[in-house]
């Protein structure tokens, strides 16, 4: 397929994507820069509580700036023409898993493959 017909087929799924990318800005945006601009009440007794919500909050920060780099990799993908093409196998992404996963890299063959290696 054609970089101009694959750019055509998919670019419904650019709003998609920026409207992604914007909620993910702005929820990185709520935790200021690394986290570290929260708040914890420093009177609090529980020290041990104090310290596994900032663990929370730092997994949660890597968690969203991971989907951002997906997000960003298909906004860029979008843009070359390769998009809704599997990273693995290197054959068309189903429609329907974009419209479920707008950033997703894999087709849902490869994508339970790779899960499953990473759960090992």
């Amino acid at each position: 397929m054609g970089t101009q017909t694959n750019k055509k087929k998919f670019s419904a799924f650019r709003p998609l994507l920026e409207n992604e990318r914007q909620e993910l800005v702005e929820r990185l945006a709520e935790f200021g820069e690394g986290g570290n601009d929260l708040n914890y009440d420093s009177n609090f007794a529980d020290s041990s509580q104090v310290t596994a919500e900032r663990g929370e909050v730092d997994r949660l920060i890597l968690e969203l700036k991971d989907a951002l780099v997906l997000v960003d990799s298909a906004l860029d993908k979008l843009q070359n023409g390769t998009y809704g093409v599997c990273e693995n196998c290197s054959k068309e992404i189903p429609p329907a898993r974009l419209e479920a996963k707008p950033s997703a890299r894999y087709c849902i063959e490869c994508a339970s493959k790779v899960k499953s290696v990473a759960k090992k």
